[in-house]
């Protein structure tokens, strides 16, 4: 299994290929989708993502998932942990809120 990709990686493959050939409509609408939600800019979201990494009890699909959504509060965080079965502690919970706000 391939690890997940962020949004800001999606967002410029897939302009890449629009440049070279029309996008089928499946790609149109991810493209779409990736720019309309996207909140970092891809050397932001690289640099956010190897921060995540470092820390070692953070798993890469979490991380990927923080870096596209940014988490402000400590539900959303828990929220997004529970979601791949994994439990955080407060310590962790503010470790991974420190991070991303220093990109918001």
């Amino acid at each position: 299994m391939t690890d997940p990709v962020p949004l800001a990686v999606v967002k410029d493959l897939l302009t890449e290929a629009g440049g070279k050939r029309t996008l089928s409509r499946e790609a149109q609408l991810a493209l779409q989708h990736a720019e309309a939600t996207l909140k970092l800019k891809r050397e932001d979201t690289e640099k956010l993502l190897a921060e995540l990494k470092e820390l070692p009890w953070m798993d890469i699909p979490l991380a990927v998932k923080i870096v596209d959504l940014l988490p402000q509060f400590p539900e959303e965080v828990r929220l997004l942990a529970s979601r791949d079965r994994t439990t955080l502690d407060e310590e962790q919970i503010n470790a991974v809120l420190e991070l991303t706000a220093k990109y918001r």
